[in-house]
């Protein structure tokens, strides 16, 4: 994976007041898929529009839905150089907030916008659902324009493959 931009630590927009839309494609790039499911569906992703006024709390919901779950788990959002980067900086549950631990959160999925990452065309970050089954997300920045249109956001605005099944042991 490429180089992951460290988010920055602000929880305003940038421009007072300016709501700006991001197109977000996120890719699953490991967790419990068979050889079979990967075979015919070797990339599996969805694009996604969120608002900078969302946080990373809906962008979960939005990926969570896209990608047909069913059952909650644990997740965060890192923005490292890779997956499981010891030195990346988290956004977790509320829950997981507390938690003493090495690399302690920088924040709350719930509390910062998309906004105030300050993400740019081109950034990469990481989302990692199930602890135990270890689902991991790259989520690329492809657009980031000044005018939201009206409707119901985040939205999937594209699909390209198939969802694997939330758990290995289910029929594919």
């Amino acid at each position: 994976m490429a180089r992951l931009r460290k988010a920055a630590t602000v929880h305003q927009p940038t421009d007072q007041g300016k709501v700006r839309l991001y197109t977000l494609e996120v890719f699953i790039i490991s967790g419990p898929i068979t050889e079979k499911f990967a075979k015919k569906n070797p990339v599996m992703s969805r694009t996604i529009q969120i608002r900078g006024d969302q946080t990373l709390e809906d962008l979960h919901h939005a990926i969570f839905d896209a990608f047909g779950r069913s059952d909650e788990h644990m997740y965060e959002f890192q923005f490292g150089k890779k997956p499981m980067d010891p030195k990346a900086p988290r956004y977790v549950l509320p829950s997981a907030f507390d938690m003493s631990e090495d690399n302690p959160p920088i924040g709350r999925v719930d509390e910062p916008t998309i906004e105030s990452l300050r993400l740019k065309v081109g950034d990469r970050f990481c989302y990692w659902f199930d602890f135990g089954d270890d689902w991991w997300h790259q989520i690329n920045v492809e657009a980031v324009e000044d005018k939201v249109p009206k409707g119901k956001f985040p939205k999937v605005t594209k699909r390209e493959g198939k969802s694997p099944p939330q758990y290995p042991d289910e029929d594919e």
